[in-house]
């Protein structure tokens, strides 16, 4: 997957960076290399709460989980899995 971060510099020479497909993964860093380390763990963290939220909110439903993978823009071919679900 690829994110997009926005990033800033704050008021004390730090850069502050947010990822746009993922606004509550927000972070700073002391220079790039450290902001985007932090950046990994913040979308990392946010993709797990959603998950754990979704679970959460979905818990003794039946159905079915399909994972639709989004390839390059330039490769236009889309793939799917299925497998059936149960949040229990």
């Amino acid at each position: 997957m690829n994110f997009t971060i926005n990033i800033q510099e704050n008021k004390n020479g730090w850069l502050t960076g947010q990822c746009e497909q993922i606004p509550e993964a927000i972070t700073e860093g002391k220079d790039m290399d450290h902001l985007m380390k932090n950046m990994y763990d913040a979308i990392i963290e946010a993709l797990e709460i959603r998950e754990e939220e979704f679970r959460a909110n979905h818990k003794g439903i039946n159905g079915i989980r399909k994972v639709l993978y989004i390839p390059d823009e330039k490769k236009r071919n889309i793939e799917t899995s299925e497998k059936e679900l149960v949040y229990a």
